[in-house]
């Protein structure tokens, strides 16, 4: 790789530009660290499933942990073959990388920054992973999983990867412009959100919703997948910075405080409102919290975290309560939880950057956040309604209404989550509501 390409590392990927004439060096403890970095992003894919998998009914959990796991093999290997390439090949444009990498080529010898590029390519396999993963969230317990497969593909090289050139690559426009995302708000969560949120519109409420609400079957589970969701995002933002460095150690422990203020605010919003602080909501807090600080976890101060945290929680539990008005069965509140509080985060990372001295002037700044958003927006939102249009000519989207109502496991795996059927784990858990 030339020192073009190691550009990316000032804003998003990394905390310190490299001067172009700077001659790179493999820095064994920044390889180890990222090596670790990456396996920890990794394990957030598993540690979602088992959170997606709690809030869903029990004859559904296998087809919704699916979703997660069949994307560490989808996107695992569509990184691969062209989805680095098309985010960070080199001599690309402003708008998309070039085929120069496609297969990994011209990896094996290179650096990125201080460490292997391959490692760096592994590291941004991860992020895809879960970028996709989180999209399944919205259309749980209805989507057709051939459907979601092959939606995935296609949302994966032509939406994510091209987003991540815009924001992380040297020559993407918004990197240019100045946008401020240390780790993913606007590539991962803001693009992730919408394209929930589009996906919940084009394919329909779940059978009976909104009056009959899908209850979730195992909350010990929705509470050790949000444990293992932070213990990966410690290698999703520390590891953003590409080194074992100061910057990684201001993401790491803005990655602590951010959330641990995002928890507490849901849980008095929630004990305001019902009288009953949740453990689902600690467990939404938390991951609201992580999402919010991503953009911002190495660009401010660790009290401007906390903030970042609070206001991050406020906005994602007030559009949860605002979500039956959308008339969207976003099933487990993806737009909510990692649309808004990654807005929230994005623009919030411009108001506060200059705590650490980081960007231009606020108002300036704060401008170029709300492009960098709007232009998620609309990229992810209109790309993933024109996707998901294309892939009902191929194969329906939805699944028949018998197979919804009874559960997906059966019909789409031939598997139960729970193979005792008189424990009663097989019936369907409705509760009455408005």
């Amino acid at each position: 790789m030339n020192v073009k390409s190691l550009l990316p590392l000032t804003i998003g990927l990394g905390g310190a530009a490299l001067a172009q004439d700077t001659a790179p060096t493999l820095n064994t403890g920044d390889t180890a660290w990222m090596l670790a970095s990456a396996a920890l992003v990794l394990l957030m894919t598993p540690g979602l499933a088992l959170f997606y998998g709690g809030l869903t009914r029990a004859q559904s959990v296998l087809n919704t942990m699916m979703m997660s796991v069949v994307s560490i093999g989808l996107v695992g290997v569509l990184w691969m073959l062209a989805g680095y390439s098309l985010a960070f090949g080199e001599g690309g444009n402003a708008l998309i990388g070039s085929l120069a990498n496609v297969g990994l080529t011209g990896l094996a010898d290179g650096l990125t920054g201080t460490i292997p590029s391959y490692v760096f390519a592994a590291f941004q396999a991860m992020f895809a992973i879960i970028a996709l993963a989180l999209i399944s969230g919205a259309v749980v317990e209805r989507m057709r999983f051939g459907a979601f497969i092959l939606f995935g593909a296609l949302w994966t090289l032509l939406i994510y990867s091209p987003l991540a050139h815009w924001v992380w690559s040297a020559d993407g426009w918004l990197f240019k412009d100045g946008a401020l995302d240390f780790a993913g708000g606007t590539v991962i969560h803001i693009a992730a959100g919408i394209s929930a949120l589009v996906a919940a519109f084009v394919l329909g409420p779940r059978i009976g919703f909104p009056r009959n609400a899908h209850m979730p079957h195992n909350v010990p589970l929705v509470l050790l997948g949000a444990g293992l969701l932070w213990f990966g995002w410690m290698g999703f933002n520390a590891g953003s910075a590409l080194a074992a460095n100061q910057t990684a150690a201001l993401a790491f422990l803005n990655t602590l405080v951010a959330p641990a203020a995002a928890m507490l605010t849901w849980l008095g919003f929630e004990n305001s409102r019902t009288g009953k602080p949740t453990a689902v909501g600690a467990a939404t807090g938390l991951v609201v919290g992580l999402v919010a600080i991503t953009p911002a976890c190495a660009f401010v101060t660790p009290w401007a975290a906390v903030i970042v945290g609070m206001l991050g929680a406020a906005a994602s539990y007030g559009a949860v309560q605002f979500k039956h008005r959308l008339g969207a069965d976003d099933s487990l509140d993806v737009f909510a939880c990692h649309g808004v509080a990654g807005i929230a985060g994005a623009l919030l990372t411009g108001a506060l950057a200059w705590t650490t001295g980081q960007g231009k002037p606020v108002p300036e700044q704060l401008l170029t956040q709300l492009i960098s958003v709007v232009a998620s927006l609309v990229w992810a939102g209109v790309g993933s309604f024109l996707l998901l249009k294309l892939v009902s000519v191929v194969m329906p989207l939805r699944v028949p209404a018998s197979q919804e109502v009874g559960g997906m496991d059966i019909s789409a795996h031939s598997e139960q989550g729970y193979a005792d059927s008189e424990t009663g784990l097989g019936a369907p858990v409705f509760v009455g509501g408005d």
